[in-house]
């Protein structure tokens, strides 16, 4: 049976009467910790909800994704959206709740801001001056909601347009970023695989190829990890058993000849490494695929 995700005017309240507010505020510890931390799926069909995560770490849960929280973050969530939390004990941060109808961009409209405001989003605030100013403005909304002085309702207006607007900017930013970085990333892996296909025989270690291309290591090994799914050192050294199955395939070459054609000064050393990455000896490999092709 279908588990059935309840819907909540807030986290557990079923008040089933129109709210008379626009705005609810609250700090993410005192409601979290009620429900030991973590908040179950649920879904609010009239509010748009932002987090404010200033500290701590957890968890977001959006339908079946997870997505890690690292603070400082804004989390945003429109309505009718199935969500939940998990939430470490030191979680530090505001979670505000508006009546969707009173956006001046309604999530949805056509606009980049109906656009952001429509789907979740994971905001990282970094360095940038706009990060800066949406943590603490995000601290002035929450502060200037416990008040009661004079053009409150402006200036909550104010400070939460300011948010949104920047949130999607910063949002729009990082994913122009990511894009970039992405490219030249796999820009980078193929220039590795170019200086691969010319110096594997020359027996070069993955620090070698790191300082041709101009990065670290460690750099090196996390984009082809992240593009190739291998480490630097495990590409040289497919790329060696690669040249070393077609020689064993399409010449007559003995094992002692190729080995040393790929540049292996003692042919024992090869046929251990062979052995030691396909779990066959060079010639065991070489009869068994012959017999596979012939079949």
């Amino acid at each position: 049976m279908k588990k059935t995700v309840p819907t909540y005017e807030l986290y557990g309240e079923r008040t089933g009467e129109r709210p008379d507010f626009w705005l609810h505020c609250e700090t993410i510890p005192s409601r979290s910790s009620l429900y030991h931390w973590e908040i179950g799926l649920h879904r609010h069909e009239s509010f748009f909800q932002i987090l404010y995560i200033a500290g701590g770490s957890g968890d977001a849960v959006f339908g079946n994704a997870v997505h890690t929280i690292e603070p400082p973050m804004v989390i945003t969530v429109p309505p009718g959206l199935s969500h939940g939390f998990r939430f470490s004990r030191d979680i530090d941060g505001f979670v505000f709740t508006i009546l969707a109808s009173h956006l001046k961009t309604t999530p949805g409209e056509r606009s980049r801001l109906g656009s952001f405001l429509a789907t979740p989003h994971l905001t990282r605030l970094d360095g940038r001056e706009d990060a800066a100013y949406v943590a603490a403005t995000l601290t002035r909304l929450a502060r200037e909601w416990e008040t009661n002085r004079s053009n409150r309702t402006d200036l909550l207006d104010a400070y939460l347009t300011s948010v949104l607007t920047l949130a999607a900017r910063l949002d729009e930013a990082s994913d122009s970023r990511d894009d970039t970085a992405d490219s030249e990333n796999e820009q980078r892996v193929q220039r590795f695989q170019a200086l691969l296909q010319q110096h594997h025989r020359s027996h070069w270690p993955a620090a070698a190829y790191a300082r041709e291309l101009g990065l670290s290591l460690t750099h090196l090994n996390r984009i082809t990890r992240v593009i190739m799914g291998l480490s630097a050192h495990e590409m040289i050294s497919r790329k060696l058993i690669g040249e070393a199955r077609r020689e064993l395939v399409f010449t007559r070459a003995s094992v002692q000849e190729i080995s040393f054609r790929l540049g292996f000064a003692d042919p024992a050393y090869f046929s251990r490494f062979f052995l030691r990455q396909t779990g066959m000896t060079p010639r065991a490999w070489r009869m068994a695929e012959r017999e596979r092709l012939g079949a």
